[in-house]
């Protein structure tokens, strides 16, 4: 599934908001970065990650290896962030950060 523009502008705006849950470091992608990630994408949907390491390129490989991993679609990358999303049609509306955008933006 591929995001549309207009989701990617909706999950940029939501995901300017949050706080990193994951950071990679010069230890780069161990399996408990991938395993922490995994529960983040199941719990939250969207998440942003942070990249604590040297090159746009190796950074960019990093998140497009990182996206193939969890079945992720990258939605922005910019300087040392990454904002990811994985579609999880079970996920608890309590902890799904578009969920909860979408019950925030009903109420007003």
């Amino acid at each position: 599934m591929s995001l549309s523009q207009a989701q990617k502008k909706a999950f940029r705006s939501i995901g300017h908001h949050l706080d990193p849950v994951v950071t990679i470091a010069d230890s780069g992608l161990t399996e408990n970065v991938i395993a922490e990630l995994e529960r983040a994408l199941n719990d939250h949907e969207l998440v942003k990650i942070k990249l604590a390491l040297g090159e746009r390129e190796q950074r960019r490989e990093l998140v497009d290896e990182l996206a193939r991993d969890t079945r992720a679609e990258v939605v922005q990358v910019i300087g040392k962030m990454a904002l990811l999303y994985r579609h999880n049609p079970r996920a608890n509306p309590r902890l799904s950060n578009i969920a909860r955008a979408k019950e925030h933006h009903g109420r007003h």
